[in-house]
């Protein structure tokens, strides 16, 4: 009798995890991502009647505010199996997007989140640059008064393009009533030569050495697939692309160019690169990666297996591969 009740019990918790599970589901696709009911409901295989009282439900018991709250998220198997595979502090998988929704908007939306509750007041935080770090900006809770900093980890780029590193630093400082440090100085220099004396130059050195006082480090990952974006903006060619495949590369974070098995790779675009150090990065307190997609898996494991991120922000179907490759 005692082993029935104590079964009983588990499975009611079971039954319940699964019911919030479905409801904080059905709340991001339908708030976060603006799908229909109809919609919902085919992708999820439910009624389009279950779907409206799930939302009656779940705005009738508080779990919808200004943003989706509830007892967990939607993707909590995945975020367990994520920080035990590969020993993170933690992580957030959001649902991936049904139909043409960028994933970038997804996840940086949950990057933004995370600062917002992360970030001490008065705390600094580092950013690379990309479309998922531009929806971070816009998604981070506003602040004022705090004095907190951000500190643009890269360079810039001469030509803007559709997402610019320098924008996505004034967005994010001024959500955060925040001071603003840029590194004045190109993503790439000509040559090496002019690389080495830009970095050790001011107020470029002053500003990379501000790494040192990071609470957070908030990194994207670019990916070297065929969608990769740094081709379609034109940050490199389409040559240079293709000679660090050939080298091994299948990605870079903050511009350090990463194998595989999370090595650097040697090629001459990296070594040109304006940047903060390896080993300077790896010692930032928390080194948060936000990511999604499928073409984001190889470099989302590499920066893992290199020391550049001990907290992932990524989407379900990026998690689930993580998870069983």
């Amino acid at each position: 009798m005692v082993d029935g009740g104590m079964d009983g019990l588990a499975q009611e918790n079971d039954d319940a995890r699964d019911h919030a599970a479905l409801v904080a589901r059905i709340c991001w696709h339908y708030y976060k991502e603006g799908q229909t009911q109809d919609v919902i409901a085919q992708h999820l295989k439910i009624t389009r009647k279950r779907v409206n009282q799930l939302l009656g439900e779940a705005r009738e018991s508080g779990v919808i505010q200004i943003a989706i709250a509830g007892p967990m998220g939607p993707c909590s198997e995945l975020e367990a199996r994520l920080v035990a595979k590969f020993r993170l502090r933690s992580a957030v998988v959001v649902p991936s997007p049904i139909g043409d929704t960028d994933v970038r908007n997804l996840v940086g939306a949950a990057a933004g989140r995370y600062i917002s509750e992360r970030l001490p007041p008065g705390g600094t935080l580092g950013i690379t640059w990309g479309g998922t770090i531009n929806m971070a900006a816009q998604s981070v809770v506003r602040r004022s008064g705090e004095r907190c900093r951000v500190v643009l980890l890269c360079g810039g780029l001469a030509e803007s393009t559709a997402i610019n590193p320098y924008d996505n630093a004034a967005m994010m400082a001024r959500a955060l009533s925040a001071r603003c440090y840029y590194v004045t100085a190109p993503m790439f220099a000509p040559t090496e030569e002019l690389r080495d004396a830009l970095v050790s130059s001011e107020p470029v050195r002053s500003v990379l050495a501000m790494v040192d006082e990071l609470d957070i480090a908030l990194f994207s990952a670019v990916d070297l697939s065929e969608q990769s974006k740094a081709l379609e903006y034109g940050v490199i060619s389409r040559e240079t692309w293709r000679s660090l495949r050939e080298a091994g590369a299948v990605g870079d974070i903050c511009g350090h160019y990463l194998d595989r098995d999370g090595n650097i790779v040697a090629h001459p675009v990296s070594r040109r690169v304006v940047h903060p150090s390896m080993r300077d990065l790896i010692k930032v307190p928390e080194r948060v990666l936000a990511a999604g997609g499928l073409q984001k898996v190889p470099i989302v494991k590499a920066a893992i297996r290199a020391g550049l991120a001990d907290m992932l922000i990524t989407d379900e179907k990026a998690a689930a591969a993580l998870c069983d490759g």
